[in-house]
């Protein structure tokens, strides 16, 4: 008798628990968002210092007094919510979600008015190979 292989896509709900272990942030909500490109979570107290001739992003994250610090960090132009152009932080990091853990890149802003701190976008989306049930949630 042959087995059922696993199914090639992970099917996610409209909100999901997901961990970056790397950042101590684990089983957070977040928005399962493909109207966004990009991912992004909430952050605050970002600043940049120049150690031993490199350069690092210090930031912290939600509500964590944890400062974190990465000296692998790009500053690029995004359209938020609004359509309006502004320029954010994107680090790389490794994320899980459900029993899939893979790398992706995530974007710093500062989301402490909005409902989930973090937002997942169908970049990571698709590196994942997720499918979105939007009647769903917590289904990853």
């Amino acid at each position: 008798m042959l087995k059922k292989p696993p199914p090639l896509f992970a099917v996610l709900g409209r909100i999901e628990k997901v961990s970056f272990v790397e950042l101590l942030v684990y089983e957070a909500d977040a928005k399962i968002d493909t109207g966004a490109y990009t991912s992004t979570m909430h952050c605050h107290d970002m600043y940049i210092e120049r150690i031993d001739n490199k350069k690092y992003l210090f930031f912290k994250l939600g509500e964590n007094i944890t400062e974190f610090s990465t000296t692998a960090f790009k500053r690029l132009p995004v359209k938020n919510s609004f359509g309006d152009k502004e320029y954010r932080y994107k680090i790389k990091t490794t994320i899980q979600i459900g029993n899939k853990k893979f790398l992706t890149d995530v974007f710093l802003a500062d989301r402490k008015n909005m409902k989930v701190s973090i937002l997942i976008g169908r970049k990571t989306l698709q590196t994942g190979k997720f499918l979105v049930d939007v009647s769903k949630k917590h289904n990853g």
